[in-house]
């Protein structure tokens, strides 16, 4: 008999624990979901900022390019 009754306590624990961790596993992707939709709306909102964002930084990607493989040559 008591062995049943510590059985069924460890049962129940272990179906809150379950339950509970299947909350949170729902609620990361949910809000997964949401920074996705929000990331792509303004991914389309600001098409042309982001474009001259990337054309005003590659000037800076090619001199930090060039310094890298200038480091890489010198060895």
């Amino acid at each position: 008999m008591a062995e049943e009754v510590k059985e069924t306590k460890e049962t129940k624990e272990t179906e809150k624990a379950d339950s509970g961790k299947a909350f949170k596993t729902a609620l990361k992707v949910l809000l997964g979901i949401a920074f996705l939709a929000l990331g792509g709306y303004l991914v389309i909102r600001w098409w042309w900022h982001l474009v001259h964002l990337a054309q005003g930084s590659l000037g800076l990607i090619l001199v930090l390019a060039g310094v890298i493989t200038l480091a890489i040559a010198k060895e």
